[in-house]
């Protein structure tokens, strides 16, 4: 199961480094990252994405704890969270295509960021689920390239679960 840590950290050199080191060492893939300053001077926030079940998650989280300038780590795997991600994506937009692609960008809102004989760069934030889509649905005109800044998150202080609500929704809209 994938699992998103919230790690907060002091904001000083070789504490990435310190961290990366630890899931190598155990065997971990670190699936997506986002490190940035966080709401106080001095810490940062570092939001990964790693693979394993509660209890290898417990363990390393433990781990984590024992290595200098670790501040908090919460697994916010199943708190409600707001969860987003950045993608870039330089498609090729013939002119027959065009159209197309941005009537697709428009129902995403992604933004055009880009635009050449050619080519667009188109800007998409969202959930993790909406970068996926667009992607499937981009797929199929030529992508050339893609950057994702992988997933950051911040729990809900409100504790709703839009989760929840989507699937409540789904199951109103099926009656």
């Amino acid at each position: 199961m994938k699992h998103t840590l919230s790690v907060l950290v002091q904001d000083e050199a070789g504490v990435l480094s310190r961290i990366a080191g630890l899931f190598a060492r155990r065997g971990f893939n670190i699936e997506s990252l986002a490190v940035g300053p966080a709401e106080k001077a001095g810490i940062s926030r570092i939001t990964m994405v790693v693979n394993g079940d509660n209890r290898t998650i417990e363990q390393l989280t433990k781990q984590l704890y024992k290595l200098i300038n670790i501040l908090k780590v919460q697994d916010i795997t199943d708190i409600p969270s707001v969860e987003r991600e950045l993608v870039l994506i330089k498609i090729h937009a013939l002119l027959e295509n065009r159209s197309s692609i941005l009537e697709i960008a428009h129902i995403f809102r992604a933004k055009v960021v880009d635009m050449a004989h050619e080519y667009l760069i188109l800007e998409v934030t969202g959930d993790p689920g909406k970068m996926v889509a667009i992607e499937n649905l981009l797929k199929q005109y030529g992508i050339i390239e893609i950057a994702r800044t992988g997933k950051i998150a911040l729990t809900r202080t409100s504790n709703v679960n839009t989760e929840i609500l989507k699937t409540r929704l789904k199951s109103y809209s099926l009656s």
